[in-house]
Formats: structure tokens, sequence, C-alpha cells
């Protein structure tokens, strides 16, 4: 029944304004708002993935990573995304300590963690291109 279904999946905010702003100024997502709600365009397999940003007044941050981009050279994504003034999250004594950059070195894939407005939290992979 639900195979053939064009499933999306979707967050909540509890600013849209501000983040429309973070999307689409500041990471350079293709961003389009409808009936107070925001699109957010990513590319997937087989096209374009869309992901639902929606305002909720209670608001409370997912304490999970809710977005992954992967990306070729996680140290050009970092400078480029702290230029543009994402702080990434730095862990100390933890199972996932990171360096002084926000990036995660100890095994598996390198990943730095950032934070929307809203505080949902995010994450660029250093992951190998489509193929």
């Amino acid at each position: 029944m639900l195979q053939d279904s064009h499933a999306f999946g979707g967050f909540s905010v509890d600013d849209v304004a501000a983040a429309r702003a973070f999307y689409a100024d500041t990471l350079g997502l293709r961003v389009t708002e409808e009936n107070g709600m925001l699109t957010l365009h990513l590319a997937g397999e087989g096209g374009e993935r869309p992901t639902l940003v929606y305002p909720k007044p209670n608001h409370e941050p997912a304490s999970f990573t809710i977005l992954n981009f992967p990306v070729d050279d996680i140290e050009a994504a970092v400078d480029e995304l702290t230029a543009k003034g994402v702080i990434f999250e730095t862990y100390a004594g933890t199972p996932m300590e990171t360096d002084a950059k926000g990036v995660f070195r100890k095994g598996g894939p390198l990943i730095a963690w950032f934070t929307d407005p809203a505080r949902n939290v995010l994450a660029v992979i250093e992951a190998p291109g489509p193929g």
C-alpha cells in the first residue's frame, strides 16, 4: 500500500523566519514557503527529497541529528560554514569527543555537528559523493 508513496520527513522549529534565513541564506539550500511552512528542497537519489519545516509554538529541539549533509571534504565544509557564522558543537570527555573545530575523528566517518536557530541538531559528514 505505501511502497509507492512519496514519503517525506519533517521537523519543527519555533521561528519560521529564522529557519528560512538559516537554511536558505546560511546553508544555501533551496527553500520555499507555503501556508506558513517551509519546504527544504534537498537532493536525493532519483531526484529531489523535500523536507517539511513547520512551526510549533511549544517546540523542543531534537536531541539527535535530524539531517546529515554528506560532503567530500569535511575540513573545507567546516571552514566554509564557520565563515558564514555556523558554530560547531564541541564535545569533550564523551565517546563522541570532537576536536577544537568540532570534528569527530575517533572512528567511523569524520562528522561535525551544529544546530539550526531552533537548536535542532544537523551534521556534515565526510562521505563519498554519488558514484
